[in-house]
């Protein structure tokens, strides 16, 4: 076994494909995979029974759901009454940012999964944002986990007392099609996983927000058909 293999890290689960394939990764790294998941209100609250399917079937160490609720603040199409947009044009998804940013939500996030970290004793936190197919939102870029690392490394006993943590995002500069194709070559199952903003009671995805339609790109340009659409019997 290697020394990597004994490390535990903590992996923010959402149930979608992102998240998905970055647990696939940290377990190929050899890192002991912690998965946390949240409950926060979502209009899209079938991702957190996709997110427990995926934990169980990886094998992870252990799987929390932290329960808090951002509708108390809104202003967000997945937290208010705030419609969904649907079938936006691809070109669309690239100009601002859209009702669906949650505000701060990943910096929520990773609060928590730092709180654990610490816990848990453990210097890496991995995290599935994206910078190329991703729909605008301020708190996926680069430069924004490379700012959030340098204050959990201010902000933390671990930190203070010389042991760096490390917020692991490796499919920051991937594209969807990139990710789908590194996730297969893992074995992801990605009919397990759920990346609609609004799907319906049974889980079918909308296939028209923008969360579907980047997904569709991403299976469309990877040559290969979305096991999930081919759960429900939709067209790929």
């Amino acid at each position: 076994m290697s020394a990597r293999a004994s490390r535990p890290a903590v992996i923010l689960l959402s149930g979608g494909l992102d998240s998905t394939t970055v647990l696939a990764l940290a377990q190929e790294a050899g890192y002991d995979a912690y998965a946390m998941s949240f409950n926060y209100g979502q209009r899209h609250v079938l991702e957190l029974e996709r997110a427990r399917v995926i934990a169980q079937a990886a094998g992870v160490s252990g799987h929390t759901v932290v329960d808090f609720d951002l509708r108390t603040i809104g202003g967000s199409a997945l937290t208010s009454a705030i419609e969904v947009p649907k079938d936006r044009l691809l070109d669309e998804l690239e100009q601002g940012i859209p009702v669906t940013y949650v505000p701060a939500r990943n910096t929520i996030f990773l609060s928590f999964a730092l709180a654990w970290a610490e816990v848990l004793q453990a210097r890496d936190i991995f995290i599935g944002v994206n910078a190329l197919d991703y729909s605008g939102y301020p708190d996926c870029r680069p430069e924004y986990i490379r700012s959030y690392e340098a204050m959990a490394n201010l902000a933390t006993r671990a930190g203070v007392e010389g042991g760096h943590l490390t917020i692991h995002a490796p499919l920051i500069t991937l594209s969807k099609a990139d990710i789908i194709r590194e996730g297969l070559r893992l074995g992801v199952d990605y009919s397990l996983t759920s990346s609609c903003y609004d799907p319906g009671e049974d889980g079918r995805p909308c296939g028209h927000c923008d969360s579907c339609q980047l997904r569709a790109k991403g299976f469309k340009e990877a040559g290969v058909p979305d096991p999930l659409l081919q759960r429900y019997g939709m067209d790929s």
